[in-house]
C-alpha cells in the first residue's frame, strides 16, 4: 500500500460512496474501484460491505481506517515540521476540556496563544469528562485537562491542581457554613449523570460512607444545575470556582465540607508514542503555564497545588 491508496481508503469511508468519494477526490470511478479491489487483494480480506444505500468498513476496514487516519496526520505533521523548522510554530491543536474546565481556560489560553503562537491554530471541543478522554485516547485530540489520570499507559497524566468542591443551595435559604458528606444521605439532589467524572467522583465518595446520593435530578449541564439548585429542586455539589459569580449576586449560597473538604484535581494530559509537532509542544507548555497562572493568581478560585493542606495556603 501506498500513502495515496490510503487517502482514496479514508475518503471512501468518509464519503460512505464511491461515486461521491470519486467527485471528491476527483478520480474516475472504475480507478477508484481497481485501487479499492488492489487494496483488498493485497491485504487478503475485504474492506468495505458494499450495499444499494453506499459502503460501510468491514472490521479490517475499521482497523485500517484508524491506523491510516494515525500514518496520514503523522505525515502531515512531519511536513509541516520540515517547512517550519526555521519559523514560528504553526499547525492546529486540537484540545478536550470538560466545560467548567473551558470555561475557565479557554479564553486567557486562546489570547496567550494569539500572542505568544500568531501561526497556531487550537481547535476547542467541550465535553463530558469520559467523552474527553476517549477522544484523547482515539487521537481525536492532541491535549485534553481532566478531573481524574487516565489508566491508559500511552497517556501521560500531570497533576497540575486541586480544586475544592462545595454544596449549592438555594439564595434565600439557611445552610450551615460547614457541612460533613454524610448529612447529605437522604436529601434529593440534582447532579449529572453518571457518565460525568465529577459524578463518578460523588458516587465514590458516598459509597465509602456506605451510602448512594439521592437523586432528585440528573442533567449534563453546569449552568441548568445552578439554575435547578436556585429554583429550589434541590441541592448539588460544584467546583466552588464555577459558582463563585452566582455566590457574589446572592442566587446561590454554599457550605464548604469540613476538614479536609472534598477536593478533586485537574490533569493535563497528552499521548506517549505519538510524533509531537513543535506546535502540538508549544501549546502544551502554554497551557501548562496558563493553569498554573489562574491557580497562583486566585483566578481559579480554591484552587492549591497538588498535594497541599488547607492550613498554609
Amino acid at each position: 500500500m501506498d500513502i495515496r491508496q490510503l487517502r482514496y481508503f479514508l475518503e471512501i469511508v468518509e464519503q460512505g460512496s464511491l461515486t461521491r468519494a470519486a467527485e471528491s477526490l476527483h478520480v474516475a470511478q472504475p480507478a477508484l474501484s481497481l485501487h479499492l479491489k488492489n487494496m483488498e487483494e493485497r491485504l487478503g480480506t475485504q474492506l468495505l460491505n458494499r450495499s444499494r444505500s453506499g459502503v460501510t468498513p468491514t472490521e479490517a476496514g475499521e482497523l485500517l481506517l484508524r491506523r491510516a487516519r494515525g500514518i496520514l496526520e503523522d505525515l502531515a505533521r512531519t511536513e509541516d515540521d520540515i517547512r517550519n523548522l526555521e519559523a514560528d510554530p504553526s499547525g492546529v491543536v486540537r484540545i478536550g476540556f470538560p466545560g467548567t474546565v473551558s470555561a475557565m481556560i479557554s479564553l486567557p489560553l486562546i489570547l496567550a496563544a494569539r500572542e505568544r503562537f500568531p501561526r497556531i491554530t487550537l481547535n476547542i471541543t467541550e465535553a463530558m469528562s469520559g467523552y474527553v478522554a476517549d477522544w484523547l485516547s482515539e487521537g481525536k485530540v492532541d491535549l485534553a485537562v481532566l478531573y481524574s489520570k487516565s489508566k491508559d499507559p500511552r497517556i501521560h497524566s500531570e497533576q497540575l491542581l486541586e480544586e475544592e468542591l462545595v454544596v449549592l443551595w438555594p439564595g434565600g435559604s439557611e445552610c450551615a457554613q460547614e457541612m460533613d458528606l454524610a448529612d447529605l444521605q437522604g436529601v434529593p439532589m440534582v447532579l449529572p449523570s453518571g457518565a460525568h467524572g465529577l459524578r463518578l467522583l460523588i458516587d465514590r465518595k458516598f459509597q465509602a460512607l456506605g451510602f448512594a446520593p439521592d437523586i432528585a435530578i440528573e442533567i449534563d449541564s453546569f449552568n441548568n444545575i445552578k439554575r435547578l439548585v436556585a429554583a429550589g429542586f434541590g441541592p448539588s455539589i460544584l467546583p466552588l470556582y464555577a459558582v463563585s459569580e452566582e455566590v457574589a449576586a446572592g442566587t446561590l449560597r454554599v457550605s464548604r465540607f469540613s476538614a479536609p473538604g472534598l477536593w478533586r484535581g485537574a490533569h493535563l494530559m497528552s499521548p506517549v508514542g505519538r510524533p509531537v509537532t513543535r506546535a502540538l509542544e508549544a501549546v502544551r507548555e502554554l497551557l501548562r503555564t496558563v493553569i498554573l497562572e489562574l491557580r497562583d493568581n486566585g483566578t481559579w478560585a480554591a484552587a492549591r497545588p497538588p498535594g497541599c493542606a488547607m492550613t498554609g495556603e
